[in-house]
């Protein structure tokens, strides 16, 4: 009886510890322009931020907000920025192949001339989002996706309406 009582109370302490919370001192690098590959940017605060160059490769972007920022030739391959809000956003010439974008918002974002090779879009919404110069995409990830009329797409690709 008491071994199933501590066996009770360790998987209770464990349900209540945070599950890899954010890292705020990898978040402040980043915010301060410079790059962090592999780091725990979970629900990192980068809205209307604006830098060019940074490699946040294999980092964790989950539930991220970057609405509305500019982010020029960053590398983002392998990177999980699934439920990340990227509202309007611009990245130029940026890498994200490979990069998990399950159930993300990506309206209104510009991602002229970059890598999508790989990328999990499962649940993306791509509505008025500008993708006709990426490279990479194919039909399979964008049938996982949605948009709308105004979404732009390289030649010969089509995407589900958002419903």
């Amino acid at each position: 009886m008491l071994k199933h009582f501590f066996i009770a109370l360790a998987t209770i302490a464990a349900l209540a510890l945070p599950a890899a919370a954010q890292n705020a001192s990898e978040i402040a690098k980043v915010r301060n322009g410079q790059s962090c590959p592999g780091c725990n940017l979970f629900q990192a605060d980068l809205a209307y931020y604006d830098a060019d160059g940074i490699d946040v490769s294999g980092s964790r972007l989950r539930q991220s907000d970057m609405q509305l920022g500019t982010f020029d030739n960053w590398n983002l391959r392998g990177a999980n920025l699934s439920v990340a809000n990227l509202f309007g956003v611009r990245f130029s010439s940026s890498n994200f192949s490979n990069v998990n974008f399950e159930n993300a918002t990506l309206v209104g974002g510009y991602f002229g001339a970059s890598n999508f090779t790989g990328a999990n879009l499962s649940g993306a919404n791509l509505s008025g989002a500008d993708l006709h110069l990426v490279r990479g995409l194919t039909q399979g990830q964008l049938n996982r996706a949605c948009g709308d009329r105004t979404t732009q797409l390289p030649g010969g690709l089509t995407i589900p309406r958002c419903g």
